[in-house]
């Protein structure tokens, strides 16, 4: 029995040797041969790599004017596993942050997740007070919250940056890499149960770079508050305007109405965040009849003073055309063609004097069928005819049947402001720390033409004109009304027109180029009598803001 019972031991014995073998083996294995990646997997679990948002840069206007900025907010988190008790901590964190807790709960009960947001960029008062509480498995950051001071002020044109502060639409897209910034990385060394316990700096972030532009937030305000005047009396769809610098080409306002707070783009619906004046083409009517009117003259076909007989409408083709109101056969100048806005003189010129072939190449000229390059995202050619058929020489001349856009018609009529010289319109002045790059410049028409075709435009804004409502006390104007039926797919729609005002004031030495367009308006159609008035509301209030000096006595 004592023979059993010591082999028994002595088995016993060797299996426990067995064990410490075995585990002693197991041990100098893990030491040595397992030891680095071990090492790097506890590493990992009590070592993060965490990514420093780098802070966007501010959008200033061209007087310092914050419109787009950083504002400072705090991101909560949680993570699941630790969370004790997640319907009580749902409610509580809901409280404090004004969020659902039915909808909070369920992540952080949701124990399969390490890493849930609770809110992002939250306010950091509520933060603070939710962080006071020591919930568990709750962490916090801070984080950088874009903010649009002026609110609707420019918001077609500044667009905005989503929660990861990245630039989806406007001036944010555009710019997106100048405002960005570059983000820096911390490691947050954690104890055993995740809490943090020492932060190791490793890369700082670097911030983006402000940008300043060329609009002035006074300029754009006031013109954005005349449109929606425009839009609510005459029932419109929309309005768009656009005051240039005719010499620089500096866009000192690129307004729209309807318009809306930048701060709730999210809800916004998509129409209302376009900007027309850059993204969408129209017909324009008669402002398109300088281009007839200035090939004419500078191929010497035509003076100011050359006179036509002209009956109240003409056949074109398969097409009638009339002048908008009823007359007798009368004679009349080439001035007084433009100053009248006579269809049946532009077409009579466009098709007996000029020819096809000219007029096409005075429509390449003048730049239309293709991009101005201003710097803005999304910017259309317009529309130029597919072909020209028998009836289109008919069309054309007096802005039917070709598609502009309002960045175009601007930087054309600017051009003639500024003795004949093109010049590309530009939103942003310079980048922080960049040398701006200089605007494209080319010269469109001679300057002893533009300044024949400058006298002749201050014609329009006169008694015998089709703009008396553009005139201003104390200045000389000069430019064109437009009234253009909207195309549709079935032809032209009945009741729907464009009416549009492009000027220039003071016409002696234009300091400003003024474009309105009124888009469906109601109750009247002409663009002397629905825009005309709008540019002169928005033009006079630029001078007296700007102290331009008057170039005429008020009677």
């Amino acid at each position: 029995m004592a023979r059993v019972v010591n082999s028994r031991i002595r088995l016993l014995l060797l299996c426990i040797l067995l064990v410490f073998a075995a585990l002693l083996a197991r041990a100098s294995w893990i030491a040595t041969v397992r030891a680095s990646a071990l090492s790097q997997m506890a590493q990992i679990q009590t070592k993060a790599t965490v990514i420093l948002p780098a802070g966007r840069g501010t959008i200033f206007d061209s007087m310092g004017t914050p419109l787009a900025l950083g504002e400072q907010a705090t991101t909560v988190f949680a993570d699941p596993r630790q969370v004790l008790h997640p319907r009580p901590e749902a409610k509580v964190a809901a409280r404090v942050l004004g969020l659902k807790a039915s909808t909070l709960y369920p992540l952080l009960a949701n124990r399969s997740l390490g890493f849930v947001y609770v809110a992002r960029k939250a306010d950091p008062n509520l933060a603070a007070k939710l962080a006071k509480l020591k919930l568990a498995g709750f962490g916090f950051y801070g984080e950088e919250r874009r903010t649009y001071p002026q609110k609707s002020v420019a918001a077609q044109v500044l667009g905005y940056a989503g929660v990861d502060n990245k630039g989806l639409s406007g001036l944010e897209l555009q710019l997106d890499s100048s405002l960005r910034g570059r983000p820096g990385e911390q490691i947050v060394v954690r104890d055993p149960f995740g809490r943090p316990i020492k932060i190791e700096p490793v890369t700082p972030a670097r911030p983006g770079k402000a940008v300043f532009l060329t609009i002035d937030d006074t300029i754009q305000a006031n013109a954005e508050q005349v449109l929606r005047q425009t839009v609510a009396k005459w029932g419109a769809k929309s309005a768009t305007a656009i005051v240039l610098d005719p010499k620089t080409g500096a866009v000192l306002a690129m307004a729209e109405a309807p318009s809306y707070d930048a701060n709730n783009f999210p809800s916004v619906a998509a129409n209302f965040e376009r900007n027309h004046a850059v993204s969408d083409f129209f017909e324009p009517g008669s402002v398109f009849k300088v281009v007839t009117i200035a090939g004419a003259l500078s191929e010497h076909l035509v003076t100011p003073n050359t006179k036509f007989t002209l009956p109240y409408s003409i056949q074109v083709a398969d097409r009638r055309i009339h002048d908008a109101e009823l007359r007798g056969t009368e004679t009349m100048t080439v001035s007084q063609i433009l100053q009248r806005s006579s269809n049946v003189g532009a077409v009579t010129i466009a098709r007996n004097v000029l020819g096809q072939a000219s007029l096409k190449r005075w429509i390449k000229q003048f730049g239309f069928g293709e991009k101005t390059g201003i710097d803005f995202p999304g910017e259309s050619p317009g529309l130029l005819p597919s072909y020209w058929s028998g009836s289109t020489i008919g069309n054309v001349p007096i802005g039917q049947g070709i598609s502009v856009t309002a960045i175009q018609l601007a930087s054309v009529y600017a051009a003639i402001a500024n003795n004949g010289v093109w010049t590309q319109p530009h939103l942003v002045d310079h980048v922080q720390g960049e040398k701006p790059p200089a605007p494209r410049t080319r010269r469109i028409l001679s300057a002893g033409v533009d300044h024949t075709l400058l006298q002749m435009l201050k014609g329009v804004v006169s008694d015998a004109g089709t703009a008396v409502g553009a005139e201003i006390p104390g200045y000389t104007v000069a430019g064109k009304t437009g009234t253009a039926q909207k195309p549709g797919p079935n032809g032209y729609e009945p009741g729907k027109y464009v009416a549009t005002f492009v000027g220039m004031v003071p016409a002696s030495n234009p300091s400003l180029l003024v474009l309105v367009t009124v888009d469906e308006p109601h109750g009247a159609i002409f663009g002397g009598i629905v825009a005309a008035p709008a540019f002169a509301q928005i033009a006079g209030f630029d001078l007296q803001y700007l102290e331009v000096p008057p170039d005429q006595k008020i009677p």
